[in-house]
């Protein structure tokens, strides 16, 4: 997860719902950019999601994540990519 809050923020967003797992804190925008999820001029990245195998390269992108179901989603992205 990538945010581009500074990381007292994340750390606080992490422990009020639980997530454990890190937090990627990018304040300046440069990963963001990187990945293009973040234009010029743009406060808020993209809800996107990298499915990025063991050896860093990037197997899929979802442009179109759904909050409500993004889990199950991932999910089943993952198991089709482990077969």
């Amino acid at each position: 997860m990538l945010s581009l809050d500074p990381p007292e923020r994340n750390r606080e967003f992490a422990e009020s719902v639980g997530i454990g797992f890190p937090i990627l804190s990018d304040p300046t925008g440069e990963t963001a950019r990187a990945y293009g999820v973040l234009g010029p001029g743009d406060s808020v990245a993209k809800r996107w999601t990298f499915v990025i195998d063991r050896g860093g390269s990037i197997r899929r992108i979802d442009r179109e994540v759904r909050p409500a179901t993004h889990g199950i989603d991932l999910l089943e992205v993952l198991t089709t990519e482990a077969q």
